[in-house]
């Protein structure tokens, strides 16, 4: 388009550019641009047929109001350990187990116990590899879906969740948790050998590999093992070294 002077570029209204299509949760519809699928959303309401008998609030799903019947205490379910309340028997009988320690649901792999059917289903997926989360503008795929919630936020390039300490903003909760820590200095992962204490579950995984011998990383080359990933790619330069390119 040309304009005849400069004033009639301002006057011109500018055309934003859409880098990709966004799908609402509720409708399946998709729109250029965020603004747009605000908009919609702002007029898309689903019918919410369930009823909470307590508070009135309404829902799409029967199961969402179930999930949520279980915040209002049923009278009389009360853990006769710590006087917790509970809306139903079963939340009740699970929470017990913090109490007993008892861990009926075992892997058949590796022995790992559990005390809720569910954490065992989705400990499974480690040994199986079974990732069925996976997020539709990128296709990485997840064990959790609240893994993949979180990195769905990452595609939106939204940071909602700030640090009140150094006012640094994250995409995820958990990468703002594990930040906190550079603050308070806490490591609550502790190694139940030598007592060394780390911030993060996988430092301390690093480091217990010293103390089980364990080598899990081998050369596909010579077939040596190493502790660390880190460790393994440095020998492999070696190999690439001695190759006939370089020679």
């Amino acid at each position: 388009m040309h304009f005849l002077n400069q004033n009639d570029t301002r006057r011109h209204p500018v055309t934003p550019s859409v880098d990709r299509l966004y799908s609402c949760d509720m409708s399946n519809e998709e729109f250029p641009g965020q603004s747009n699928l605000r908009k919609h959303q702002h007029g898309c309401r689903p019918e919410r047929p369930y009823l909470c008998d307590v508070c009135d609030k309404s829902f799409c799903r029967l199961s969402s109001l179930n999930q949520h019947l279980r915040r209002h205490p049923r009278e009389g379910l009360y853990c006769d350990v710590c006087n917790k309340s509970f809306h139903a028997p079963s939340d009740l009988n699970i929470h017990q187990r913090v109490h007993s320690g008892e861990r009926p649901y075992s892997c058949v792999v590796c022995n790992k116990s559990f005390s809720v059917r569910c954490n065992l289903i989705t400990h499974q997926r480690i040994h199986s590899g079974e990732r069925p989360y996976v997020c539709d503008v990128c296709k990485k795929s997840f064990r959790h879906l609240s893994n993949l919630k979180e990195h769905k936020v990452l595609h939106t390039r939204q940071r909602p969740y700030p640090c009140d300490m150094c006012k640094k903003s994250f995409c995820q909760l958990s990468t703002l948790n594990l930040h906190k820590r550079t603050h308070t200095g806490e490591t609550p992962y502790s190694c139940d050998v030598c007592n060394k204490s780390f911030s993060r579950r996988s430092g301390l995984k690093t480091h217990a590999s010293i103390h089980s011998g364990e080598r899990p990383y081998s050369c596909d080359v010579c077939g040596k093992s190493f502790r660390l990933l880190s460790y393994l790619n440095q020998h492999k330069l070696l190999h690439s070294w001695k190759s006939p390119i370089f020679m």
